[in-house]
């Protein structure tokens, strides 16, 4: 960027941030303007202009206090206009011409009355100014005037309070549109915060049933262990080891509820009774169902099948859940899905893919705002160190591929 544009731009944002002073100079172009004219051209020569008063330092004083006025037509409009209309008065009163700057003052005094008030105030100054536009005109004005003139003047009179009025409806029009814009977004990250908030209280729950199983395995392997230490201490010592691996693998799931529940817990769900969670040895189940709907859905496993952690086992299970629902709900009826399953030594991937038409559709409902769904599925891969992808496949429909790792 050169710096003659980069100090223009800066002297414009010091004028929107100084608007006053930016009046303050619109004034002082005016009179720049218009102050020698009015001392260097000759009246218009005839008998009806010989009535006006050769301009003078009184006439030249006079037009720089009624222009200057412009100063403050911001923010007092109203003011300045009545202040403009004074000075005229006291200008004709005296028979002096009228001049380039206190034509413009008063025309740009009427645009800023109806651009910067409501419209009864913007109103009163649009009538009051045009009230004196005619009677300074038609009665006061020594020079005949054709009704042509008296007509276009006055339009031009109108004409400029319109254009305020409009300019004031177009700037409340966008700001109500920006405040529109910002409250659905502030109402976008709340709906967002709150899908998260409740999907890892109900993760938390899963969690904490996880948990709550293997605590109940090592209560009775130590009731065990306890009864038999004295006849078979082999038996005992395998009853230790076991609860030994238990009891990592249900600190493993606690340190995750301790991460995931990063908010209060829902009251309504603190006395809900513990049930078994279901996991990817119940995907078969799941697919029968999926099926029974009309859903035509194949499932592949590849590698070797290891048995992940209780908090994988589960997260996976409810990712394929959620996204055959997905499916379901927007690929249509015709469509086909696909399960795969990859064991390696370190992990497993997920693979969910259909052939179906509701890319743009899930994309919409969870993209712009994501509901429940898609906020699942990222806060469970998140919680075991995951990765996903979601988003349209080549050759039509939608994919989801997670990978879990199988070490915690």
């Amino acid at each position: 960027m050169s710096p003659r544009i980069r100090g223009l731009r800066t002297f414009r944002a010091w004028l929107q941030s100084r608007p006053q002073a930016g009046d303050a100079l619109l004034a002082l172009g005016l009179l720049l303007v218009g102050l020698p004219q009015m001392y260097l051209e000759d009246l218009p020569r005839g008998e009806d202009f010989e009535q006006f008063q050769t301009p003078d330092l009184v006439n030249g004083l006079l037009v720089v206090v009624v222009t200057m006025a412009l100063t403050f037509r911001q923010r007092y409009p109203i003011s300045v206009l009545m202040f403009i209309v004074a000075g005229e008065l006291a200008m004709a009163s005296q028979t002096y011409p009228p001049s380039v700057p206190d034509v413009v003052a008063f025309l740009i005094a009427i645009y800023s009355v109806a651009a910067h008030r409501g419209l009864a105030h913007s109103a009163l100054g649009g009538l009051v100014g045009f009230v004196y536009f005619l009677v300074s005109l038609v009665v006061m004005m020594p020079v005949d005037i054709s009704p042509v003139v008296l007509i276009t003047d006055a339009a031009l009179v109108v004409g400029v309070w319109v254009l305020g009025r409009n300019l004031r409806l177009r700037r409340a029009y966008f700001a109500e549109l920006e405040d529109r814009a910002a409250r659905l977004e502030r109402a976008r990250g709340t709906d967002a915060r709150a899908a998260r908030i409740e999907e890892r209280s109900r993760i938390a729950r899963e969690l904490h049933d996880v948990v709550a199983h293997h605590v109940s395995v090592m209560t009775v392997q130590a009731g065990a262990a306890r009864r038999i230490i004295d006849r078979d201490a082999d038996s005992a010592r395998e009853a230790m080891s076991t609860i030994e691996e238990v009891g990592r693998t249900a600190l493993s799931e606690m340190r995750r509820i301790v991460g995931v529940l990063r908010t209060d817990r829902d009251a309504e769900q603190a006395g809900r009774e513990l049930a078994p969670q279901p996991g990817l040895g119940d995907l078969g189940e799941l697919l029968d169902h999926v099926r029974e709907t009309g859903l035509s859905v194949q499932l592949w496993i590849e590698g070797e099948a290891r048995t992940p952690s209780p908090g994988v086992d589960v997260a996976a299970f409810r990712l394929i859940q959620e996204a055959l629902t997905n499916t379901l709900k927007h690929a249509g009826s015709q469509a086909r899905a696909w399960v795969r399953l990859y064991y390696t030594d370190r992990d497993l991937t997920v693979e969910i893919e259909d052939d179906g038409r509701g890319t743009a559709t899930i994309m919409a409902d969870n993209g712009d705002n994501p509901g429940h769904g898609l906020v699942g599925m990222y806060e469970r891969v998140a919680l075991y160190g995951g990765e996903l992808r979601i988003g349209p496949r080549v050759g039509g429909g939608f994919g989801v591929r997670a990978r879990f790792p199988l070490e915690a």
